[in-house]
């Protein structure tokens, strides 16, 4: 059930941000990618992933692996990531493992996330 809301959220959340049609790029569990993806769209990613990430959201679920640079608007992390990444909005649950440094607008960190690395706030230049 939780799952199935969050899916229900995430819909409803592209739909306020005026985004209609959107159909997310799923690498599943079970697969492995080496390689760079460049200006993807919305990302889940299940499987693993060996190579660096730019796209507009990124989400890497509890089966989920990524090892490499992740450039994104933002990521919700559920799974493991080994590298850099420059985010607006970082989201990491409690299930996630992140080895690496950070940089973002806005951070949400669950209670039981393991958190190894540097975090650091962007600042604006308005």
């Amino acid at each position: 059930m939780r799952k199935f809301r969050r899916i229900l959220f995430l819909k409803l959340a592209r739909l306020m941000r005026g985004e209609k049609n959107i159909v997310p790029c799923i690498i599943s569990a079970g697969t492995k990618i080496v390689g760079d993806i460049k200006d993807g769209d919305v990302i889940h990613i299940d499987g693993k992933l060996e190579g660096d990430i730019n796209c507009k959201e990124l989400i890497i679920g509890p089966t989920g692996s990524v090892a490499g640079k992740i450039s994104a608007k933002s990521l919700e992390l559920f799974g493991e990531l080994n590298g850099s990444l420059v985010v607006e909005r970082l989201s990491i649950a409690s299930t996630a493992k992140f080895i690496g440094d950070s940089v973002y607008k806005t951070i949400a960190i669950e209670p039981g996330a393991v958190l190894i690395g540097s975090c650091n706030k962007k600042e604006n230049k308005d």
